[in-house]
């Protein structure tokens, strides 16, 4: 059975630096993707940054692109996102999530079938 631990959210002030780690397991099969996704009060769950786990291949949102990183441990099974340059924008609760999704869709929250429990993050200005 897939499970996602995340950890790692807090609060920062406007500029600042976080890192997200979400702990894998219970893979089976071909090769999963596993993706961060996050949720502001009254919006929809955005994706946020996705990569092949086990492998190489990522994907970012326009919206995050040169400011945060996705990144794998192999030997760990830990994905991890390092946020810097954080906005207020940036504040939600972030989640990682582990399915096959198709292609163009691996930040397409509807495709993904196991979710962790989720972190928060807040930015201060």
């Amino acid at each position: 059975q897939v499970q996602l631990v995340e950890s790692g959210g807090g609060s920062v002030q406007a500029g600042g630096s976080l890192r997200l780690s979400c702990a894998a397991s219970g893979f089976t099969g071909s090769t999963y993707w596993v993706a961060w996704f996050r949720q502001a009060p009254g919006k929809e769950r955005e994706g946020v940054a996705a990569i092949a786990f086990g492998g190489w291949s990522t994907t970012y949102a326009a919206s995050v692109k040169g400011r945060f990183t996705i990144s794998q441990d192999h030997a760990k099974n830990i994905v991890y996102l390092e946020m810097n340059s954080l906005k207020p924008d940036d504040t939600a609760t972030y989640y990682c999530a582990a399915d096959r999704p198709g292609l163009g869709l691996k930040l397409e929250p509807t495709k993904y079938r196991y979710w962790g429990q989720g972190t928060q993050v807040t930015v201060s200005s």
